[in-house]
């Protein structure tokens, strides 16, 4: 990350998830998963586990037969890196006890 990168809030990344879930399903899962890095960076654990949770109910969501239908479609949400794919065995993974 480049210093110009400034990280949102968790409050700003709520408020683009709020927009997103109504119009794109998938930018909305992908910002839960940002959301849930976010609050687990802070030591929010109880927070980032329920942003954990909202992901993972997300992707239940969408096929993942394929890689193109779990790859993420940006780099990055607020600042916050996303793994390249983005399904429930990536977010257990990362998020471990968490998920």
């Amino acid at each position: 990350m480049t210093n110009q990168t400034r990280l949102a809030s968790t409050d700003e990344l709520e408020s683009i998830f709020q927009r997103e879930l109504v119009s794109d399903r998938w930018a909305a899962t992908e910002t839960a998963y940002a959301l849930a890095v976010r609050h687990r960076d802070l030591g929010n654990w109880p927070a980032s586990r329920e942003w954990v949770q909202q992901c993972l109910r997300l992707l239940e969501g969408f096929p993942s037969e394929t890689e193109e239908q779990v790859a993420t479609s940006r780099p990055s949400v607020g600042g916050v890196q996303l793994p390249t794919y983005l399904h429930s065995g990536v977010v257990q993974a990362r998020f471990g006890d968490l998920s």
